[in-house]
């Protein structure tokens, strides 16, 4: 009697399913893992959701701010600048305000000879 699964056919059946595993295995680790590892090896982000390698946005460089300071420090420098700019803008209305009168008064009573 000829058996259809003889050891030799077993044999060979074993081994093309194992190069097949490993072949698959192989291709999973070079296209899918790999990317992310040199991805990061090169300093850079990996999303292993959308597969992207993105190159990281230095904070500072987005905010303006030194490096180093917290966002409530550089919110107070801000700060500290925009009231200056308001007592400047408040001083000239002042000064311009304080003219406009004196022309007005002059106007009024004549030169001041």
């Amino acid at each position: 009697m000829h058996r259809f699964l003889s050891m030799k056919r077993l044999t060979i059946l074993f081994f093309s399913v194992f190069a097949v595993l490993i072949t698959g295995t192989v291709v999973f680790q070079s296209y899918w893992l790999d990317p992310g590892e040199r991805c990061e090896k090169d300093g850079k982000w990996y999303d292993v959701e959308s597969r992207t390698c993105a190159t990281p946005i230095y904070i500072p460089d987005i905010t303006g701010r030194p490096a180093g300071v917290t966002r409530a420090e550089a919110s107070n420098a801000q700060n500290r600048e925009l009231l200056g700019l308001e007592r400047e803008v408040a001083n000239e209305r002042r000064a311009v305000n304080a003219q406009i009168e004196q022309q007005r008064e002059e106007f009024i009573n004549g030169p001041a000879n």
